[in-house]
């Protein structure tokens, strides 16, 4: 089965679970008892929120500074190969050796330091994403529970199929997040 075909499974099963729950109490909506559904859209919230922002700056000055120090260990390795180019006449068959070890191990050295550096990057952003995330959920959860909403979904979901612009609630979840941090 597809993610498409389960995600939707799931929203049918929610939304018949919700239909059926009025049901078997004895207490099918009526027109005095609606049903208030809203949406919001995680993602755009977490990159339009001030923390979200204030994360992804922090993210670019780690990037650039991690790209510059990038920058240098190229020229270095770069410089050491011209090096052993210039010299390779005049070195001995075992210093010349000795050298292309030398920068065969720095460039693996590199290498590693590169690939540990971007998997620290990686994780920052993570763990900055997480901390917003738990932040404009806590604030969703607050705001369905005192505007009355039976249920709130997130927009980029692919159970969601669609969704009117009068239930994004995405704004109100930025703002509402946004006062909460100030």
């Amino acid at each position: 089965m597809t993610a498409y075909g389960k995600s939707f499974r799931i929203a049918v099963v929610v939304l018949f679970s919700l239909a059926a729950g009025g049901l078997l109490t004895g207490r099918a909506y009526s027109q005095t008892s609606t049903i208030k559904i809203g949406s919001v859209d995680i993602q755009r919230a977490l990159n339009e929120c001030d923390a979200g922002k204030e994360a992804k700056k922090a993210l670019t000055k780690e990037v650039e500074k991690f790209q510059r120090l990038v920058a240098e260990k190229q020229k270095e390795l770069q410089d050491m190969k011209e090096s052993l180019e210039k010299q390779v006449m005049m070195l001995t068959p075992e210093a010349r050796g000795t050298r292309e070890k030398e920068l065969q191990t720095r460039l693996r050295d590199v290498q590693r330091w590169g690939e540990d550096a971007q998997n620290e990057v990686n994780q920052r952003r993570a763990e900055m994403e997480r901390n917003v995330l738990v932040g404009l959920q806590k604030v969703v959860q607050k705001l369905g529970a005192d505007e009355g909403y039976t249920l709130i979904l997130e927009k980029s979901q692919t159970s969601v199929l669609f969704a009117s612009k009068s239930i994004d609630m995405t704004d109100l979840a930025i703002k509402a997040y946004d006062v909460q941090k100030k």
